[in-house]
Parts: C-alpha cells; structure tokens; sequence
C-alpha cells in the first residue's frame, strides 16, 4: 500500500474542498467555470518547471511511494498535484471571503509587496548557485510585482490571508511527501540546489514556490470572474 501514498496525499488535500463544493453558501462548483481555465496554463507552466528540475537533479520521486505512472520523467501524481492543490488553495481563498468579509490584510498588501519582491530578488541573484532558490525566488518575485502592476491591491489582502491559513495544510502534506513521517521521502531534494533550511522536513523554498502557485492561480482566478461580471452587467 506504500506506493500509494503520494495519491493518498493528494486525495486528502482535495477530499473536503471537492465534497463541499456544492454546498450552498460558497457555491464552489459554480465558479469552476472562472477557475479551471486559469489553473490548466498555471499548472502547465509549472509541469515545464517541474519537468526541467526534475531532469536536472534538484529533485527526484522515490519510486516506493508512487504508483509507477509517468509523464515524460514526472510521475502521475506530480502532474496531479498541480491542479488538486490549486483546486483547494482556491477553496480556502473563498470560505475565507465568505466567512470574513472584511479585508482585514489588505492594509499590508502594498508593504507586503514592497518589501518581499525586492528580498526575493536579491535572496535569487545572491544564490544563483542553488537552482531550486534562484530560479524559485526570482519567478515568486516576479509573479508578485506582475499581480499587483496589473491588480493593484484589490485582491491582495485576501490572497495574504488565504496564503497564511494554507500553510497549514501546506506543512502537514509536504511534511509527509518531505519525510516527515517516513523513513524515506517521497520527494527527494537535492540539498545542494537549495538553502538547506527546513520548517519540519520541507524547504523553506517551498513557501514561495506554493505561493507562486496560488497567486497565479488566483489571478487568472479574480481576472476572468471580473470578466464574467462585465459580461453579466
């Protein structure tokens, strides 16, 4: 049973966001049309991203804890993982507009920018050495300064907040696909790609990379349910 536990990870991610999606104060489900489009290009991007580190050596897949299904050199559930964990981190983002509907964060959406796009460059070109760092920290940067050139900070406030309540989720699943409850990971890192800093057993580098994810996801998100509402009016 060992070998499907990465699927089990992800089927654990995506089992209460996919069950609630019809219930009937978030309406999950009647937003997919807003959703998917934007989480197919997102997770393509990062199926590139993914293929390329892989055939580098700055991560590998431990063969005990998969199925054996591949694409090119990725595993099926590391294809998954790119449009199950959007698909949740969505989910978050919205109950948490539903049930707070005040920005609380948004006051620290300019500082939030204003300071992190410029530590994420300086921490990606001062580590230029380490791919996983570099290249993780200088796309975060620029996925950010992008968002809010094109969005202001209309939808960061809420993005922070969401962002800071799937860390946990975050810690609990890479914690296990990282070691944290194996003898062996699920996903190997090649410590010499990275800062070799770890929050329980997942890189630090790990926080930017999912936060790239998520914002991404959530911008194309916010630009074609704006569109939607144009349309509608």
């Amino acid at each position: 049973m060992e070998k499907y536990l990465y699927f089990g990870v992800l089927l654990f991610a995506i089992s209460y966001p996919l069950a609630q999606s019809f219930e009937h104060r978030i309406r999950y489900a009647t937003k997919w049309g807003q959703l998917f489009p934007g989480m197919l290009g997102t997770a393509l991007f990062f199926i590139v991203w993914d293929i390329w580190f892989t055939k580098i050596g700055v991560w590998e897949f431990n063969p005990t804890y998969i199925t054996g299904l591949y694409l090119v050199n990725l595993p099926l559930e590391e294809i998954l993982f790119f449009f199950i964990i959007p698909f949740s981190c969505v989910f978050i983002y919205e109950v948490l507009i539903y049930f707070f509907p005040k920005d609380y964060f948004q006051p620290i959406s300019k500082p939030f920018v204003f300071i992190l796009v410029p530590l994420l460059f300086l921490l990606g070109v001062l580590n230029l050495d380490k791919w996983y760092t570099s290249v993780n920290f200088l796309i975060g940067a620029i996925a950010l300064l992008t968002h809010y050139l094109i969005f202001k900070d209309r939808y960061l406030g809420r993005f922070i907040f969401a962002y800071l309540v799937h860390l946990i989720p975050l810690f609990l699943c890479n914690g296990i696909l990282t070691g944290g409850i194996t003898e062996e990971p699920v996903v190997i890192y090649n410590n010499a790609e990275n800062l070799g800093i770890r929050i329980w057993t997942v890189p630090i580098e790990d926080t930017i990379y999912s936060m790239t994810l998520f914002l991404m996801n959530i911008s194309f998100f916010e630009h074609l349910r704006s569109q939607k509402t144009i349309q509608l009016t």
